[in-house]
């Protein structure tokens, strides 16, 4: 058998910042003579061959990560990783890193450029008398000075002296006339040298010289500095890009030139970062910090500028809901205020608080309610963005907001239905803007998000309004496509909004409680859910038999009755049957559906299923399902019967009136001779109700007739006469009764008719019969 502790995965990390899958193999470490050294090979388990040959170097940087991880570097851009399938043989082959580098195995990364040796920090104290020596900023220099910087790299110490002569000696405005005299020559190998200066310098993670490079005046020849990468055959055109073909789109003319600027620089610099410079290795990912950083606090910076220009905010606003508003410059506005949201992302909690309550003052909801109903993809696409970054940080603001409508406005112009419409309406072919306002919904109506609400009505409030007024909104598309028997429109679109809705609702199954409960037993909404199950998508029939297994879940027995009465496990019997034990998602989800009422114990459902489809399922061997659910069923009968034959027994023997009166909800245990199942046969069956009703009235007198009744049984071959006499109370009886099939329920023992010895033997007065007769419970 293989040794599973050496399986690994190999990857590498490519241009796209990817890792790309190498393939599966086994990792061994040995000495390797061609290499000399000891070295990590890995061997594909397909076929053997070689997938990785790399020899431990003393000084390349290995880190652990996760355990099972082990990630180095290659050369300039080349990063590799293994991951272990076991954490014991990830441990082994760290170990034998850490022998061949003369590490401790307990590092997780064994050349930290953090931690130095005694020679580099004595090196370090000779740095801080002498400061770095840079050569003369000549163009016949150039290779020297990109030798100099990518020496300065590897010492926090070095790095620290290079930015400071390279800003004291301004040498970066002389490198950027340097870049400019080997352009107007074609200089090419200069423009390389520059290329790997400035990426060098990026990497020295200091902002004092990303103030100087990101200078209005000097950042375009940076970006173009960076253009001639030496491993490209063309240099990019990245400065066309961002003078001609970038434009920036003022929604509203900004007057604050600083406020401008900051825009402007914060755009290039992310560009900058984003696709100029060449994708970091593991290890170079944390040198750029400053540059992230430098871009973060240029973000809280606008919108602070914006913030406090009152003006600027307001007439945006007015312009935005402004009917005569043209839809391209209305777009402008709402593309304006998304970035505007997403910059926002960077603030403090409580700043960004007093961010979204100056939103929401200004009529940020009201805005929505216009451009979500736009048609306009972009336009509603950013809409759907701020409406999902208000509700995320803030669901209790929209609440509060719809609340308010309640009373004011139409339910169709409610931003909730709104919403919810829009949501229904998407036209997007992979519905994106439909499953993020899914979500937008799925947060305001968590009970989760509600409980730390200062409103402490809050909860009771919302899911009030939201099942008054927009429930039906929600559920108008899946009502009108199961009016039949089958779905009336099977089309990818429409099927995929239904598997929406089910997945809200069943959301909603879980969560809520009186009001979807509510809503399902008054709109029988399960029933036509469950139609569903005959479409032929199969996702949207696990999305209705999902629905089912959460109302099942939680084991309530108003919904249980509601599934026995109209017969609602019939639909999924059915999708099994047609299924016809094919392996798959559909039919283990059945599975687990009659798994759960079995192991559960929901006597109820487990009765209904086996005593209406015990036969069709109990050729179903594959799975014991049905058989264990069988024997669960068998077991409670068993119960019940014996249960019944001991109270029966020991009712008779004492003759105990309570235990004669709660025998009426037991089954005999035995079968009637054919004397007493003529007596049944002859006497009518009263409703269930009815018998109870009566017996609360005159328990005396019932538990009076019941002894009779059973006195009159167990004399039944010496009281002969019985017969005749009890004749005329069965013809009265029979006149005034719906006739129902006779049962051999104890509770036809107890006369609740009224019917007593004294009528049968015929020693009653006419009178005493009257008044028996008056008591006599009669059903309408």
């Amino acid at each position: 058998m293989t040794d599973t502790r050496r399986r690994v995965k190999l990857y590498a990390l490519n241009a796209d910042r990817q890792w790309d899958d190498r393939g599966t193999g086994h990792v061994s470490s040995c000495y390797v003579e061609r290499l000399k050294g000891t070295s990590l090979l890995v061997r594909a388990e397909s076929d053997g061959t070689l997938l990785l040959e790399s020899k431990i170097q003393p000084d390349t940087a290995y880190q652990k990560q996760q355990d099972t991880l082990i990630v180095w570097s290659e050369g300039d851009n080349f990063d590799l990783a293994l991951s272990f399938q076991e954490k014991a043989g990830c441990d082994e082959i760290w170990e034998k890193i850490c022998q061949v580098q003369g590490k401790d195995p307990s590092v997780e990364i064994t050349q930290d450029i953090v931690e130095e040796s005694e020679d580099e920090r004595f090196d370090e104290m000779s740095d801080s008398v002498q400061p770095v020596e840079l050569p003369a900023c000549e163009m016949g220099r150039l290779e020297d000075i990109s030798e100099l910087v990518n020496s300065c790299l590897v010492s926090p110490a070095r790095k620290d002296k290079l930015a400071a002569a390279l800003e004291t000696q301004h040498y970066i405005k002389k490198l950027l006339n340097l870049f400019h005299m080997c352009e107007d020559i074609e200089n090419i190998e200069g423009l390389h040298h520059l290329y790997e200066i400035f990426k060098s310098i990026f990497l020295l993670n200091k902002n004092t010289l990303f103030d100087t490079m990101f200078a209005d005046d000097t950042i375009f020849d940076v970006v173009g500095c960076l253009e001639y990468d030496p491993s490209l055959p063309q240099p990019k055109k990245h400065r066309e890009y961002l003078r001609e073909l970038a434009k920036f789109r003022e929604a509203i003319p900004i007057k604050n030139k600083d406020l401008l600027a900051k825009i402007h620089q914060t755009y290039r610099v992310q560009y900058i970062q984003d696709i100029v410079l060449p994708t970091p290795t593991v290890f170079e990912d944390n040198l750029l910090s400053t540059l992230s950083s430098f871009i973060f606090f240029n973000k809280v910076e606008i919108v602070k500028l914006i913030e406090d220009d009152d003006k600027f905010l307001t007439d945006l606003f007015k312009l935005l809901m402004d009917d005569k508003t043209p839809d391209v410059k209305r777009r402008d506005l709402v593309l304006f205020l998304k970035e505007f949201c997403n910059f926002s992302q960077n603030l403090q909690p409580q700043d960004k608080d007093a961010f979204y309550k100056t939103l929401v003052s200004l009529g940020i909801l009201p805005a929505l309610e216009i451009t979500l109903s736009i048609d306009d993809q972009k336009t509603k696409t950013a809409s759907i963005d701020i409406l999902t970054y208000i509700v995320e940080f803030s669901p209790s603001v929209v609440r509060d907001y719809t609340l308010q409508q309640a009373n004011n406005t139409e339910e169709e112009q409610m931003l909730l239905n709104i919403v919810i419409e829009q949501m229904l309406r998407d036209q997007d072919p992979e519905l994106g803007g439909a499953v993020q306002l899914m979500g937008v919904l799925r947060i305001l109506l968590d009970p989760e998000s509600m409980l730390a609400s200062v409103n402490k009505s809050e909860k009771a409030d919302f899911l009030n309004f939201f099942y008054k007024h927009s429930i039906q909104t929600l559920i108008a598309p899946l009502l009108e496509n199961t009016t039949g028997e089958k779905p009336l429109k099977e089309d990818y679109h429409t099927v995929q909004l239904l598997g929406l809705v089910l997945e809200l609702l069943s959301f909603c199954c879980e969560h809520h409680t009186y009001h979807i409960k509510t809503c399902i037993l008054n709109k029988d909404l399960l029933r036509r859910i469950l139609v569903l199950m005959r479409s032929t998508h199969t996702f949207l029939v696990l999305g209705a038999l999902r629905f089912m297994r959460k109302i099942i879940a939680l084991k309530d027995e108003y919904y249980n009755r509601y599934i026995i009465k109209g017969n609602l496990i019939a639909p999924v019997i059915d999708a099994f049957l047609r299924n016809n034990g094919r392996y798959n998602l559909l039919d283990s989800a059945i599975l687990e559906l009659f798994e759960f009422i079995k192991l559960e114990d929901i006597k109820s459902l487990c009765s209904h299923v086996v005593e209406n489809y015990g036969k069709i399922l109990e050729d179903v061997e594959y799975v014991q399902t049905f058989k264990a659910l069988k024997t669960r069923y068998d077991q409670h009968q068993d119960k019940l019967k014996e249960r019944d034959r001991v109270s029966g027994s020991v009712a008779v023997a004492e003759a105990v009136v309570p235990s004669l009166l709660r025998s009426r909800y037991r089954r005999e245990a035995r079968q009637p001779d054919d004397e007493e199942e003529m007596w049944f046969n002859d006497d009518d069956e009263l409703e269930d109700d009815a018998p109870l009703d009566s017996a609360q009235t005159h328990p005396h007198a019932h538990a009076h007739h019941a002894l009779d009744a059973i006195g009159k049984i167990v004399e039944k071959k010496v009281c002969s006469s019985t017969e005749s006499a009890n004749g005329p109370s069965r013809v009265l009886l029979s006149t005034t009764t719906t006739s129902k099939p006779a049962h051999t329920d104890v509770q036809g023992l107890v006369d609740y008719d009224g019917d007593s010895d004294e009528e049968e033997e015929g020693g009653s007065s006419s009178a005493a019969a009257d008044e028996r007769d008056a008591k006599r419970p009669r059903l309408a």
